[in-house]
């Protein structure tokens, strides 16, 4: 029969900091922080991500089924073999986040990294087919009961401390007491996606800021917001409306890793390589929040190629996919091009690399011939140039914008200004307007 006494540590250990000793003294108060995204967080988007303003960033979702097992697949979720990922000098503060079903299995995989990192993360939001099927992520948010079991195994067991990220229930309270329960089973912050788990794909609209700012009221660890940033002036305006100690962003970074720059230190500029050309407009270089993406893409496989630590083709492709979306859409035959790299090439160790070089080398002499930042060359939804980093509007269906009713209070007094950002500070509009969902 298991005893039903907590374990009791040795007066000699070390205290484990919680709560906001934990979140000022080992992570740094950070307030800019960018999210774990399934093969897209990977160590090279890290580092890129910290180099242009983010104080804190976590890993890709790690399945903790078979990481703790030895194997391919476990093996090549977390590189513990060239010490560069959870690297004190070069990757913390870092987080590292799970996804799982057993509190054995959570706890042994929490252990195997938890020397590399700052604390572990429990996956509660994510909403897609597999997590259903796997019996994780953002299903499990029925199941109070299993959910408090792991979070508390790792509180009272682990040397660090565990954390939890969650996609809100339509109802406020609901949310509110699911955030209590969490706190309650020894998560030392809580992320909040202010999104329901059927808002994905084409109905993922936009996050709801009122439930954010009801859990950040309602619990006594720190609050992280994730939701609707797609632009920098969205950040503050988070902050403001949520009362959040930080602010998170997923695809907002994914399609614009520059929209930290500048919040955290003096801005960063990329550097022309000087084989490459000049370009003919020079606010092209300008604006640190958009800048030329195919130099950002240079940049970040020149992170690839310095790491000893593994970055799968899949991912290098995602990310230039995404950084180069405005103006591939606009250049097809580049889009052409990049759809066929990696058919049966060579890994990029082996040179697998080269033919996306040559890709963002093309645009960027391509942007610095026929570039004129004329009004031709912006994109409608963003209002900018298609040759400058921005974010992606993904679109919707016209009736998710009147799915929640009656209209908060907020939306009395908001504009929608082109120029800037769709900075919405609350739920879902009914502005006729807006004919794309923000996502972030």
């Amino acid at each position: 029969m298991a005893s039903s006494f907590l374990p009791i540590a040795p007066l000699n250990a070390p205290r484990k900091l919680a709560g906001y000793d934990f979140y000022h003294s080992i992570l740094g108060s950070p307030k800019y922080i960018v999210a774990p995204m399934v093969d897209a967080s990977e160590l090279a988007w890290r580092r890129l991500s910290r180099r242009y303003g983010a104080q804190l960033v976590y890993t890709p979702m790690i399945n903790a089924k078979h990481f703790r097992r030895p194997g391919k697949y476990g093996d090549g979720q977390f590189d513990r073999v060239h010490g560069e990922e959870g690297d004190p000098s070069t990757d913390r503060p870092l987080i590292v986040q799970f996804c799982a079903h057993d509190p054995d299995d959570f706890l042994e995989s929490a252990k195997i990294v938890a020397p590399h990192c700052d604390a572990v993360d429990l996956n509660l939001g994510c909403p897609q087919d597999i997590a259903k099927r796997g019996h994780y992520g953002s299903f499990l948010q029925d199941e109070w009961d299993l959910i408090y079991r792991m979070i508390d195994n790792l509180h009272q067991n682990l040397e660090i401390p565990v954390t939890a990220k969650f996609r809100i229930f339509d109802d406020v309270d609901k949310t509110v007491e699911y955030a209590k329960m969490l706190e309650k089973a020894g998560a030392q912050i809580l992320t909040v996606h202010g999104r329901t788990r059927e808002q994905r794909g084409q109905n993922t609209g936009l996050a709801s800021w009122d439930h954010i700012r009801a859990v950040k009221q309602a619990v006594s660890v720190p609050v992280f917001a994730n939701g609707n940033i797609l632009f920098q002036e969205d950040i503050q305006r988070c902050l403001d409306y949520t009362g959040c100690d930080a602010v998170m962003t997923a695809e907002g970074n994914l399609y614009n890793p520059l929209i930290l720059n500048g919040l955290n230190g003096p801005p960063i500029f990329p550097t022309i390589p000087k084989h490459l050309p000049r370009p003919k407009v020079s606010s092209y270089m300008s604006d640190p929040q958009h800048l030329p993406p195919p130099l950002i893409a240079l940049e970040y496989l020149d992170i690839v190629k310095s790491l000893d630590t593994d970055t799968t083709l899949s991912a290098v492709k995602g990310h230039l996919f995404k950084l180069l979306r405005p103006a591939i859409v606009q250049h097809s035959e580049l889009r052409n091009k990049m759809g066929k790299i990696g058919k049966g090439s060579l890994t990029y160790k082996e040179g697998g690399l080269q033919p996306w070089i040559d890709v963002c080398e093309e645009l960027w002499t391509l942007m610095c011939e026929i570039g004129s930042n004329s009004s031709a060359e912006v994109v409608a939804a963003s209002d900018v140039s298609y040759w400058l980093t921005q974010p992606y509007f993904r679109p919707g269906p016209s009736w998710e914008r009147q799915r929640r009713a009656p209209e908060p209070e907020y939306l009395e007094d908001l504009t929608v200004q082109s120029s800037t950002s769709l900075s919405i500070p609350g739920q879902i509009p009914t502005l006729s307007s807006i004919d794309a969902v923000a996502v972030s």
